[in-house]
């Protein structure tokens, strides 16, 4: 973050306006807001904990999650030797049950769960629309000063590397943003996508739609996470919302 934030202010502004300049501020502005933006978000995805089962949890065997046969023994966590939540796994990183856990992130060193999610999420969206916007500065800066370029190898060496490495990592991100906009459409976590391969395959070959049992529309699916109000969805602080980490609604067709 650091090095992209260096090269986009002083090497690419800098060489297309010059950083005096009024569209040099501006643009210095802009990104300079959007890496605060992407460090406090990071910020709080390693600092908060991403939703740790209280210690008196107990599940409701009445409750439809637990009305099946053995499920009370099949919800009990063989690391923790404690109850599970629906939605709530055992992190081997962590060595602890984590809610609604999606993935353990090796560059927040932390799982992303129940309370860190729509911070993880804020992260990526402004990772990438940062990783897009310096981007377009270092074209506009190699095309203003290509011909100066040309007579310099080693600062021509290092704009195609500087390109290379920030179409990739805008690419890189914007994919993953596009994966999680999915998820998050959809109520589903990274694990339980991939758990509910197996029942999606059964689904389509007995001729039925497979619908994930906590999908509930597309809208509540989003308000979900990001929280009911808009003007707070690109917020990165966690909103508090219905849902509590261990119970959450389901949808009609489950």
């Amino acid at each position: 973050m650091g090095f992209v934030y260096y090269v986009t202010l002083f090497i690419f502004i800098d060489d297309w306006v010059g950083l005096r300049s009024s569209a040099g501020k501006l643009n210095a502005l802009l990104f300079s807001f959007l890496a605060s933006l992407c460090l406090f978000s990071l910020s709080i995805c390693v600092l908060v904990d991403p939703g740790r089962v209280p210690a008196s949890y107990v599940p409701d065997v009445e409750d439809s999650g637990w009305s099946n046969g053995n499920a009370t023994e099949t919800r009990k966590c063989d690391k923790c030797f404690a109850y599970k939540p629906l939605r709530t796994h055992h992190c081997r990183v962590c060595r602890r049950c984590v809610l609604k856990m999606d993935h353990h992130c090796l560059w927040i060193n932390n799982c992303v769960g129940y309370a860190n999610y729509k911070a993880f999420f804020i992260l990526v969206f402004y990772a990438t629309v940062a990783s897009i916007y310096s981007t377009v500065l270092l074209v506009c800066c190699a095309f203003k000063n290509g011909d100066s370029y040309a007579g310099n190898v080693p600062l021509k060496t290092f704009i195609v590397c500087c390109g290379i490495f920030m179409i990739g990592l805008s690419i890189t991100l914007g994919t993953l943003l596009c994966w999680h906009i999915y998820l998050i459409a959809h109520n589903i976590t990274t694990i339980e996508h991939y758990d509910s391969k197996r029942a999606s395959w059964l689904a389509r070959k007995s001729g039925q739609s497979f619908r994930h049992q906590f999908d509930i529309g597309v809208y509540k699916n989003i308000t979900s996470v990001l929280g009911p109000n808009m003007i707070k969805w690109l917020c990165p602080t966690f909103t508090r919302n219905s849902e509590d980490g261990i119970s959450f609604s389901a949808s009609r067709d489950s």
